[in-house]
């Protein structure tokens, strides 16, 4: 596996990401499955452009996780910041489209934004060992049946998640890349 961390903007082709990112005072905007599809769009043309390498991934009501790499910038923007940008203006197209009231919840008080979405400073892990990605594509797969959710009975039974994929090999949306690879 040929895995990328980022380290202050400098890249470095020997580990791959856990990453975490929220919607701000983890309200459940991602609950929409055109939010979640907004989400997907994003991955799946980043991995086109061979951008990124997604290994796991799960959309939960206020979260997302990723296990994936970062191949290169997207013009002088990391993957993460593009993702970020890219869902934020199509959020706010989306909620724009449903009524100006959908968009309150989101103005922001920062001088830099209008609204915000994602939560400042998502959580980026280096991943080290082939264990320790098991172990956080178990813990992602896991997060739509745990109580507090119940978003599915099991984890391949939950269509926003890589955990069918890892079950059958099928890749509903066209974006992922097993982690043997």
């Amino acid at each position: 596996m040929n895995l990328l961390h980022v380290r202050q903007g400098q890249m470095d082709t020997s580990l791959c990401y856990f990453y975490t990112d929220t919607i701000h005072d983890f309200k459940h905007l991602l609950a929409d499955d055109d939010c979640k599809r907004i989400c997907i769009d994003s991955w799946k043309y980043l991995t086109e452009k061979e951008l990124i390498k997604i290994y796991g991934y799960v959309i939960m009501p206020n979260h997302i996780h990723l296990l994936w790499m970062m191949n290169a910038l997207n013009g002088k923007e990391s993957p993460a910041g593009s993702f970020a940008k890219f869902t934020a203006h199509r959020f706010k197209e989306l909620l724009q489209q449903k009524s100006e009231s959908a968009l309150l919840p989101y103005q922001s008080t920062k001088k830099d934004r209008k609204y915000q979405f994602w939560k400042r400073d998502p959580l980026a892990i280096s991943i080290t060992s082939k264990q320790a990605l098991l172990q956080k594509l178990d813990y992602i797969h896991n997060n739509p049946v745990q109580e507090k959710w119940k978003l599915a009975d099991m984890p391949e039974n939950y269509r926003w998640s890589s955990a069918a994929f890892y079950l059958t090999g099928k890749d509903e949306f066209g974006f992922l890349t097993h982690y043997d690879e």
